[in-house]
Order: C-alpha cells, then structure tokens, then sequence
C-alpha cells in the first residue's frame, strides 16, 4: 500500500491517563510548557513547512520523558479567505498523517485548501513520531489463530505477550502510551501550539475515535469537526466483533452483485462465492503462490485482507482479476525478513478497545459467530487480527464506554452505506448515542472514507466546515454512477496519482 495511498484508515473512555481528569476538564500541569515548533519547508514537498512537536509520553507525568511529534503544515492558499486550522488525521493506526498533509489538494476541496491552514501529524507510535517496532521473526511465529484446545489458546496468549514484549523492548515507552486518549491530549497540544483558541478537525475512520474522545475532553476548543467513517466506541466486544464481520460480508456481497452485472468482470459467469471459497481451501493446503514467483506462497489470510483492502476504494474489476491470477498458480514455500517492522495496529487497538476472551469458549464464539455473520470475510484482519492479537494481554488503558459531548459544537459525521470496515450500522449506533450533538450524512455507495465520494457529500462537508452550519440531520447522497475508481476528487486538477483513502482505519 502507498503510504499516502489507502486508508484503514484508522478510537471513548476517560481512564487515568490523567490523573482525575473529567471531560471538559483542564489538561494535567505543566501541559501548557510548550516549546513553539521550527517551522521549515519540508524535505518532500517544500511548499508545505514541517517541525516537531516536544510532549509528554505520559501526559499523567507531564514532566516525565518526552516524544517528539512530526508535524507538517500546509498554509491557506488564500490567506484573504483564511477561516483557522484544520488537523487532520488518516486513520490506522499506522498512517503517516504528515503524508496526508502533504497529499491533501488531492483529497480536499480548493475550497478547504484557500481556507485552512492543513496540519497533519505523525500520531504517536506512528511513522516519524517514535515508531512502534516489532521483530518480523517473532511476528512470523504466530501460532495458529483458530485454536482447538485449550493448550493452544493459552499458546496463542502466550505468543502475545512475548510479541508485546519485543515490541516494547525496541519502541521503548511510547509502546503503553499509544492510546487515543493520549493521541487527544497530543491534538490539544498541537492547537496550543498553533496559537490556536478553536480549531477544526477532520478524522477519517479511526480518527474518529480521536475526534470523538477530543470533543469529549475539549469540545469548548473545537469550532467545527468532520468525522468521516464512523467507529462506535460504545460497542462490547461482542459488537465489535459482530460489526467488523457484517460491515465485510456486505461488502463481499455488493462486489458479487457488481461481478454478475458487469461484462469487465473477470469473475462473471461463476459463482464467485464457491470461487473464492475454493481459493481459501487451496491456499490453506499451501497450493497458492504470487504469479512470476512460485516460491512466494499466498496465504487465505493475505487473500481475504486484499479483498478487503479491495473494498475500500473499491477495485472490484483489478480485484477479480487479482483473484483469478493467483488461482491459476500452485504453491511454493514462502520466506520471512528477519528486520524489525512498524507494527502499531494491534498495540495501539488493544489500548483502545477491552476485547479479551478470557477462554477458550469464549474465543471460539466471537470466531463462530463472525463466520455466521461473514462466512467469505471472516479471517479480514480487522475483526480477527483485533480478537486474537489482544488475548492474554493487560487491560485496556482506554476500554470502551458512551461518549459525552457536552461542550463541543455540532459535530458532522459522514458515512457510507456500503463502508467495508466502519460499517453503516456503527455510524447510526454513534448518532444514536450522541443524539442533538452530531449529524449524520449518508452516502448510498460504497467504499471506505466519505469526504471525496461525489460533489453532494463533499459540498456538504466543505459548507459545514467554512460557515460552521452542519446540514439536516440524515441528508443522504445518491451514490456515484459507477462505483469503482475514478471518483470525483480534486485529484482531477492534477497529474499526481491519488487512490480513494489515505492508509489507516
């Protein structure tokens, strides 16, 4: 994936990160001694000014050590017009919010770019902000994920705990304070840092979570703020679990609906469901390689994770031809790197969200129960890797709860009717939690992220953003005509490459 090129991405509990801090609350002391950042033009892309960022790893020690996040700034390109600071961020956790800085006149309107400073960053544990890094060895010897007995359930706890122990011995101290109620208090200081009184904010997917938990603790600070492919923290394990599997499957199904109704199809003619079930078994056997490479194998899992990853943009005709090009190839053995690797998908998600199946029956239903729900989709890595990747481990630091939003203005949150990760059931979920604080506009097709979709839903984002006037309450925009790529995006005005979502959650 590019790194500024597909977006997972992408989390609402207050928990003693800061010590007897409430929503709304002041920031912990000594939160306001901010050195002010060096802005310089940035390596890359000079017209955009890059700094660091000095805050606390623990922002309930603030004079405890130290991080440095990296920052980029894209100014208002008409400063006449100019409405105040926009932060972004891309999603993940792992996207390189700087990337998106650098790429935003492809996903904004020319509206938004005249008008808004655009600041993205490195979330902590992320990119150049103190990486979390872990051993591709250790992460090559995973047990199996589906355990049968008791003995390997314990197994596959046990294999968490020493991955989160390598991962901790090379991130150092960032690796237990990469939660997103860390990454809020992070965003204040970014706005302090700015010179900011209010600031607006835009989260896609996983960035959500940040934007709702900052609302939470710093609505008084927000002049406006887009969410866009909503994560509801409010949900149990079991919520989770049954979300991620559901959101997969109906994704899995409209690209089977596209297959049988387009002549461009690889696929057409078959019965793609028992196709790809059938490529499953025989990657499970080891029967599958990379075309070109036959000692490259490709596992059921690598499988499953493109499709999905193929339903973000989506690329339904590249990923049907993806699909017939590996089953036309036997198997072959398939080699590990020995390098560390940045891997802060799980630690930071197991932060965030209280998934622990404490047995093995209780594991073995979360599993089931997504195989009901997604019988093609259920080894996707966002519902699986999150429920086998946090057995055995702590607590979460940041569990799950209903948000309050008190002090923050109306909030604008952007969905996608057919979104294969942040499905459409946890935006209405969200809505429903935050009624008479958020507004919720739908999209009526498919794809992950909202904002770029088509004219209607971007004109109503940019509108909210410049007037800070949200729209009805359950607007809803007619999907484009086709639904893969091309989409409408401002990447037209250009000749630089832009797929639909920048990477993350």
């Amino acid at each position: 994936m590019g790194s500024t090129a597909r977006a997972l991405g992408g989390v609402v509990a207050v928990v003693a990160l800061v010590v007897g801090m409430t929503p709304g609350a002041a920031a912990a002391p000594g939160n306001d001694r901010l050195a002010a950042v060096d802005w310089r033009p940035c390596d890359e892309v000079p017209e955009v000014e890059c700094g660091v960022l000095r805050v606390p790893v623990d922002w309930a020690n603030p004079r405890g050590g130290t991080l440095d996040l990296a920052l980029a700034r894209r100014k208002a390109a008409d400063p006449a017009k100019r409405v105040g600071s926009l932060v972004i961020h891309p999603g993940g956790p792992g996207p390189s919010g700087v990337e998106f800085a650098y790429a935003a006149p492809y996903w904004f309107s020319q509206d938004v770019v005249d008008r808004f400073d655009i600041v993205g960053f490195d979330p902590r544990g992320v990119g150049r902000s103190s990486p979390i890094t872990c051993s591709a060895d250790v992460l090559a010897r995973r047990p199996s994920t589906y355990p049968t007995t008791q003995a390997g359930f314990a197994a596959l706890g046990s294999y968490n705990r020493e991955l989160a122990a390598d991962c901790r011995a090379r991130s150092g101290p960032v690796y237990d304070h990469s939660d997103s109620l860390s990454v809020v208090e992070d965003v204040d200081a970014i706005r302090r840092a700015l010179g900011e009184r209010k600031i607006n904010y835009y989260g896609l997917s996983y960035g959500t979570l940040v934007g709702q938990q900052y609302a939470e603790r710093h609505g008084r600070n927000l002049r406006a703020m887009v969410l866009d492919s909503n994560l509801d923290h409010g949900v149990d394990a079991w919520g989770f679990n049954e979300g991620t599997a559901t959101a997969a499957e109906d994704s899995f199904r409209e690209f089977v609906k596209w297959c049988g109704a387009t002549e461009s199809c690889a696929l057409r003619g078959r019965d793609v469901g028992a196709f790809f079930d059938d490529l499953l078994a025989r990657a499970d056997r080891g029967e599958i390689s990379e075309p070109g490479d036959p000692t490259r194998r490709v596992t059921a899992s690598q499988i499953v994770d493109y499709a999905l990853l193929s339903f973000y943009d989506p690329s339904w005709t590249q990923l049907a031809q993806w699909l017939v090009a590996r089953a036309e190839t036997a198997g072959g053995a398939k080699a590990f790197s020995t390098d560390a690797v940045a891997s802060p998908f799980v630690p930071m998600f197991c932060q965030d969200w209280q998934i622990r199946p404490r047995t093995l029956r209780e594991y073995t239903g979360l599993i089931r129960r997504a195989g009901e729900l997604a019988p093609h989709m259920s080894r996707a890595f966002l519902g699986h890797q999150v429920v086998h990747g946090c057995v055995g481990l702590p607590d979460a630091t940041n569990p799950q709860r209903r948000p309050r939003l008190s002090d923050s203005p109306t909030i604008l949150m952007l969905n996608n009717l057919h979104d294969p990760s942040t499905g459409y059931g946890w935006a209405t979920s969200l809505h429903r939690r935050t009624r008479g604080k958020t507004v919720l506009l739908t999209y009526e097709g498919w794809g992950h992220g909202s904002y770029l979709r088509t004219d209607c839903v971007r004109a109503a984002a940019d509108r909210y953003l410049i007037s800070a006037r949200a729209p009805l309450d359950g607007t809803r925009c007619a999907p484009a005509e086709s639904p893969e790529l091309p989409i409408p995006t401002a990447a037209a005005r250009t000749t630089a490459p832009v797929r639909a979502t920048p990477t993350g959650w």
